[in-house]
């Protein structure tokens, strides 16, 4: 075992206090539980005391375990230095997988990582051992996919600073992304505050079969809940069809359930989960699971009857689920795989010629899918056929790619052409270096990835991807073609005869002679690291020693002018991208170069650049905007259209608006994440009351907000929109802040309170 966090003794210690708090949890809710109802309310910090009502109450959270990667990891290292601690709180691991590009391969791609980022890796790893924080590095894995092999266990609580948390709810955890300062919480021992979640149900009857995978399900829930439908809940997979599907393959649909918003997905303990963690080496944590399965599963009278326990209700029938494909540029635009075809004939805008397709990554690289599509490239390979156009295998892991590479199926997949590249996110979070001549042009790329906002994968506003299973990303990878539906199209042979492929058959869920960890890359922090210093060049161009946010100065916000009103879908991808800004990552002020870079502007729907009302000069960068702005001294708002800061968990979102002068941000709805993240950092996170009042924002308005000394939980705010022309129009603005949360804006951020209670 790597470190506590995995020991039975451990784990015993948490079912331990789940018994002890259940009971209360029962008493108070006087009703038959849920899944989230017994394991994120058994590890309430207070359940006593803690009010429980889904989309009203903020509850206190003693989470069980901590993961972090290593770009936004650098932030929240930086962060915890400014609390004063001496160690974290609860077992922390340090994962170094967001860094590596795909450029060539895997062996080149390390090295060349290594070189290029061993000032921020020296930093990182000597934090780990000062901290006492686990450290894996370069090569090891994809965070998501080490935890499930390492740490997660059904019924933990689980943060990682990464939306993809949830992967671990295949595995029977409530598991959450979460931004660096809620991370920083809970590595300095305080509880994780969180707006008690609403439940959606999902109910799965029936099995998978022929073509359709994991995969599918979530693809198809996306199309039923949308990208922002699971905002603020816990979806819980249940039913007779959720045993059916191996441990992996829940982690698959967990690990998506980000793209609808959701808080986290879950499923129950069951026995594909008992099956991975004896395959994993942790049949002790099986042993239990199973004596407590009680602690880990819905209670019958919630299997009976879900419509009086969930808000919403879904059904999916696998035995009838056919494959589906989601994209371009957001998960929720999805169809079946059937109508993919029609759709591509009759659309301009899509381009049936697939210029590369990818497989692998944290959703979906597990030994079973490797099976599945090492069947496929066999028979392609019997045929004489191999990928028509490049095809790309990103492992989850060093375990997974050791494993693969001793049966056989990474040699099966390189006969038919594929590229091997590291044991990290690469292509699936922007670290991919292609060749220029796909620069600036229109193209598609097919991949098993979770996430495809535009310039997700390759920078590249033009890059049109599309999501599918890896099976399916496999078959159009051997037609090249997007319109190409194996179930009902054929391939020509080298003889030039035409061939159907096979369904995949059923593949075992984890490897007949257990997983091979090949070369391990971890380092275990020593008992006392306090002796040891954090590794920081202060000429460094990569990494800056954070100050503290300055606290509320009392005063309303006065004349504030807006600096960007922003149109559609604005992920965090859109206000600080990655790709090669996130070398960066532990740089604030060079980070906010990037701010608001990939942004549409609504008043001329180009994106990165805007009118600065001071000076009258149009097409500045929205940073260059900021900057002038805050250097005479005028805070600054930014307007948000629906569901405004989606995607991924990059604080650096929040953070950057902050550093450059930003008071509020005014939305039609926020992201969850993204939404703490500007609360954490002493920024004002508001919403229309009427959400057509974002149509009466003018680009050379004035913005007052007032009354803030009497910010209070539940009371909306008043704001005063002055036109130039001198009328005005006074709006109320709704909040979601708590009374603690009304501290951390007084007191600048949330980590100026944590300072304090240190310092007492």
């Amino acid at each position: 075992m790597l470190d506590l966090n995995s020991t039975p003794d451990f784990v015993s210690k948490v079912y331990a206090a789940m018994r002890k708090n259940l009971p209360v949890v029962r008493r108070k809710l006087a009703r038959p539980l849920t899944l989230a109802d017994k394991i994120l309310l058994s590890h309430l910090a207070l359940p006593d005391e803690q009010e429980t009502i889904p989309g009203k109450s903020f509850l206190q959270v003693k989470p069980d375990r901590l993961i972090l990667q290593d770009a936004l990891g650098q932030l929240a290292i930086l962060q915890f230095m400014q609390t004063g601690r001496r160690r974290v709180a609860l077992p922390t691991t340090m994962h170094c997988d967001h860094l590596t590009e795909a450029r060539v391969g895997a062996d080149l791609d390390l090295l060349a990582s290594n070189a290029e980022h061993f000032e921020i890796y020296e930093f990182l790893k000597s934090a780990a051992a000062k901290y006492g924080i686990g450290f894996w590095a370069p090569g090891a894995g994809i965070m998501h996919q080490v935890n499930l092999e390492n740490y997660a266990f059904p019924g933990a609580v689980i943060l990682g600073i990464d939306s993809h948390t949830p992967n671990a709810g295949g595995i029977g955890a409530c598991a959450v992304g979460v931004g660096g300062a809620d991370a920083v919480d809970a590595m300095a021992g305080l509880a994780w505050e969180v707006l008690h979640p609403r439940y959606i149900g999902v109910e799965l009857t029936g099995k998978l079969n022929g073509w359709t995978a994991p995969k599918d399900i979530i693809l198809r829930v996306a199309d039923e809940l949308t990208v922002s439908g699971g905002t603020n809940s816990i979806v819980e997979y249940f039913g007779p069809g959720a045993e059916s599907i191996s441990c992996t393959g829940k982690a698959t649909i967990t690990n998506m359930g980000a793209e609808l918003g959701a808080t986290t997905s879950m499923f129950a303990y069951d026995q594909s989960m008992a099956r991975y963690l004896r395959a994993t080496g942790r049949g002790e944590l099986a042993k239990l699971a199973e004596q407590n399965r009680e602690l880990l599963c819905l209670d019958r009278e919630v299997l009976d009857d879900p419509e009086t326990y969930y808000e919403r209700v879904v059904r999916i029938d696998l035995s009838t689920l056919e494959p589906y494909v989601v994209g371009p540029h957001s998960p929720d635009r999805a169809r079946p795989l059937s109508d993919l075809a029609r759709e591509v004939a009759e659309n301009d805008e899509f381009i049936d010629e697939i210029s590369a397709c990818l497989i692998g990554s944290c959703t979906n690289s597990s030994y079973e899918d490797m099976c599945r599509v090492a069947g496929l490239a066999e028979q392609a390979r019997s045929h004489g056929v191999t990928s028509a156009v490049p095809l790309l295998v990103s492992p989850g892991s060093e375990m997974i790619r050791s494993t693969i590479d001793r049966d056989g199926q990474l040699a099966s997949l390189k006969e038919i052409g594929a590229a091997l590249l590291a044991n990290a996110c690469g292509p699936c979070i922007g670290q991919w270096r292609r060749d220029q001549d796909r620069a600036g042009q229109p193209n598609t790329i097919v991949t098993s990835y979770n996430r495809n906002f535009p310039r997700r994968n390759d920078g590249e506003p033009t890059t049109m991807n599309f999501i599918a299973s890896p099976e399916i990303t496999t078959a159009m990878a051997l037609a090249g073609r997007l319109s190409f539906n194996p179930l009902t199209d054929t391939l020509t042979g080298a003889e030039g005869r035409p061939f159907k492929l096979a369904a995949p058959g059923k593949a075992p869920e984890v490897p007949e002679a257990g997983y091979d960890r090949g070369e391990t890359a971890y380092f275990a922090p020593p008992d006392d690291g306090s002796g040891l210093a954090v590794q920081v060049a202060p000429d460094s161009e990569r990494l800056q020693i954070l100050e503290p946010w300055p606290p509320w100065d009392g005063k309303d916000v006065i004349d504030a002018p807006i600096l960007l009103k922003a149109k559609g879908k604005t992920t965090t991808d859109a206000i600080t991208p990655a790709g090669p800004w996130l070398k960066l990552r532990g740089h604030l002020g060079k980070t906010s170069d990037s701010l608001f870079m990939g942004t549409i502007n609504a008043y001329d729907d180009e994106a990165g650049s805007g009118l600065n009302v001071l000076t009258g000069e149009r097409g500045q960068s929205f940073a260059d905007i900021a900057r002038d702005y805050k250097a005479k001294n005028r805070k600054w708002v930014v307007i948000g259209d629906w569901n405004y800061g989606e995607g991924s968990s990059r604080e650096h979102s929040a953070l950057c608006p902050r550093l450059l002068g930003a008071a509020a941000v005014i939305a039609r709805s926020f992201a969850r994440i993204h939404e703490t993240n500007l609360k954490r950092h002493g920024l004002l996170a508001l919403t229309f009351s009427d959400p057509n009042d974002y149509i009466r924002i003018r680009e050379d308005d004035r913005i007052d907000l007032i009354d803030l000394a009497h910010l209070t939980p539940g009371q909306p705010l008043t704001c005063v929109v002055k036109h130039r022309d001198g009328t005005r129009d006074n709006l109320r603005l709704n909040h979601s802040f708590s009374e603690s949360q009304v501290e951390w804006f007084k007191a600048g951020s949330a980590l100026n309170l944590i300072k304090e209670v240190g310092e007492r």
